[in-house]
């Protein structure tokens, strides 16, 4: 099994807007795989964090989700480095649809993103 969390840019579930931005995006799409790599969970939750006036970092919110991986178009250096630290995968996004980007992992057909923007406000 594993634990994909991917931020989206609205509530359409697999039809969903893959969203540009990690920390700045309203919801993210939780998506549990089987062994198989079948679908057999999805939900989204907004996103409650320190740039929505909460009082956490979102990647800290997003890893007590604990997830396997996280497949972003992009995400800030500091982001990018709790991830890494916490031994979760942070992956390139390759198509601006969730159900695509969630085949394309399954596949093993993602890069892993390997540097945070560099147009983050804060580092």
């Amino acid at each position: 099994m594993a634990r994909l969390i991917v931020p989206i840019e609205g509530e359409k579930g697999l039809d969903s807007v893959v969203a540009e931005h990690f920390g700045r995006t309203l919801y993210f799409a939780i998506i549990d795989l089987d062994e198989k790599g079948e679908i057999i969970n999805l939900k989204t939750i907004s996103n409650v964090g320190e740039h929505f006036g909460g009082g956490r970092y979102t990647h800290d919110n997003i890893l007590d989700l604990k997830p396997d991986a996280i497949i972003v178009y992009g995400m800030g250096p500091r982001g990018l480095s709790s991830f890494q630290s916490a031994g979760v995968a942070v992956f390139k996004a390759n198509s601006d649809i969730l159900k695509e980007v969630v085949v394309a992992y399954v596949r093993g057909e993602l890069e892993e993103l390997t540097e945070g923007c560099s147009k983050a406000r804060h580092i």
